[in-house]
């Protein structure tokens, strides 16, 4: 397998396997720092654990028969021998396990001095009475091994007893030898296991951002047909990445569609007005010239050409401001109801000419804009639902009063817009129906206008439609002045 050294199938797989690595040393020195203190501390444990036993089991109560055997099993099973002394130094109980190595018969070094604890157990006893606690670690001449020696009092209503318990602590250096035997092979499993399972996921991580990156690569070419998800994710974050990168390709689909659409459009709306101009201007040079009557209807038609170009111009100059940020707002309280029954008044004759009915539901509310430019948004959703509308049929609008935001509300009965249409109409020059069709009233501009003037006010904004139920466009304003607005987003 190739490995990139810089990639991140190689890196991934790098850390895991030497984190893997890692746990494993760092198990095994521990293993070795800290198996001789465990032992001895859990040796220790179970001495004390036999002692308890002897003073709960044997000398608090009446001990029973099987009292006795249970404690000698115990003495048994952990190599013990253990002897029971009273305040005389008398012997009351003894139990071994281990013979001739046991201490208690052995001259050793006690609290400071050489002993023999069952050849003078009354001399132990007073010790043991003085120090209340014995424990020592003392290497048998015997076995050469360290013996662990335990002793304490035990008080038991008036009488003491004086317990003492021995017990070999076995070669620690076998026992680890055994432990890293045991260790080794634990290792190699693990060894080999952390080399499959880090191979694996750093080939699961890596794939889909490879593949990634090979669409990637087609979509800087220009292809935007490429598809980032996996079939099946294995991780949700890349399945993410790879949803909003299929996303960002769609749009620039999108975006190259109405570029082309931009490029057409523009190079149609000016190309035809200057072809008429030329053509008429050559008319009226060859044919009309002397004649009043065509040479008027002529120049007629020149002026209403050069007239759409200035107004396509202006247009385009003025989204291009707003655009860039620099349009200024001149804003103010104003009585949206009053601006909308204006801009009814201007598009009276439009109204009549096609026979539309309007339905008005307006309420007089105050609200604070730059009143111009709201009036070119109304002026252009009017104009949009007269365009659009069936002769004799009717146009809503609606002023709809909110606790801290007023609403318009414009509705048509025209053919509507497709739902997948919806987020695109407010794009400059996107035409639903994409065959061209030049209208000397309009450039093509104004919801692209309209758009921009919303959002320098941090308005929300949005249109709903669907095929045959007509389309409604509406816009949201603040009512009164806000120092810093928090910029409401498009809904669409």
């Amino acid at each position: 397998m190739k490995f990139d050294l810089h990639g991140i199938r190689f890196n991934v797989f790098k850390y895991l396997f030497l984190f893997s690595l890692a746990i494993l040393l760092l198990f095994g020195g521990l293993q070795l720092v800290l198996i001789r203190p465990y032992y001895r501390d859990n040796k220790m444990q179970s001495v004390k654990n036999i002692s308890t036993s002897i003073e709960n089991n044997l000398l608090n109560k009446q001990a029973s028969q099987a009292d006795v055997e249970a404690i000698f099993d115990l003495v048994v099973n952990n190599d013990t021998c253990v002897a029971v002394y009273n305040e005389n130094g008398d012997n009351i109980y003894y139990s071994d396990a281990i013979g001739e190595a046991c201490m208690l018969h052995q001259d050793i070094e006690l609290f400071g001095e050489k002993l023999n604890i069952a050849g003078d157990s009354k001399h132990f006893v007073s010790l043991l009475k003085d120090h209340k606690r014995l424990e020592a670690t003392i290497e048998s001449k015997v076995t050469g091994y360290e013996m662990l020696v335990y002793g304490r009092v035990i008080a038991n209503d008036l009488v003491n007893y004086y317990l003492v318990l021995n017990s070999p602590l076995e070669p620690v250096e076998s026992v680890i030898d055994f432990i890293l035997g045991q260790y080794l092979y634990i290792a190699i499993i693990v060894f080999v296991i952390a080399f499959v399972v880090s191979l694996f996921l750093a080939n699961n991580l890596s794939s889909p951002i490879r593949k990634m990156q090979k669409e990637a690569l087609k979509l800087q070419s220009g292809h935007y047909n490429v598809h980032f998800q996996s079939p099946n994710p294995t991780f949700s974050e890349i399945n993410d990445l790879a949803l909003t990168l299929d996303n960002a390709a769609l749009k620039l689909s999108k975006i190259d569609e109405l570029r082309k659409d931009l490029l057409a459009n523009v190079s149609h709306d000016i190309k035809t007005p200057l072809t008429m101009i030329q053509a008429y201007a050559e008319m009226i040079e060859d044919i009309s010239g002397d004649d009043p009557l065509k040479r008027k209807e002529h120049l007629d038609i020149i002026l209403k050409e050069t007239d759409y170009l200035n107004k396509l111009i202006t247009d385009m100059q003025e989204l291009s401001k707003m655009q860039s940020g620099n349009l200024e707002l001149k804003k103010d309280n104003f009585d949206l109801k009053d601006t909308v029954e204006d801009i009814i008044d201007l598009l009276d004759v439009l109204f009549k000419e096609h026979q539309l009915k309007l339905v008005l539901d307006l309420k007089p509310v105050v609200v604070y804009a730059d009143e111009l430019k709201i009036s070119q948004v109304i002026y252009n959703f009017l104009s949009n639902a007269i365009k659009h509308s069936p002769k004799g049929g009717s146009i809503y609008i609606t002023i709809i009063d909110k606790d801290d935001y007023v609403r318009l509300e414009v509705r048509d009965e025209g053919e509507g817009i497709n739902e997948e249409d919806l987020p695109y109409i407010w794009d400059r020059y996107y035409k639903i129906d994409k065959r061209f069709k030049r209208n000397l009233d309009s450039t093509g501009l104004g919801l692209a206008i309209a758009k921009a003037i919303l959002e320098a006010h941090h308005a929300r904004y949005g249109a709903k439609s669907k095929i045959g139920e007509g389309a409604l466009f509406y816009f949201e304003l603040s009512k009164e002045y806000e120092e810093e607005n928090d910029g409401l987003s498009p809904l669409y």
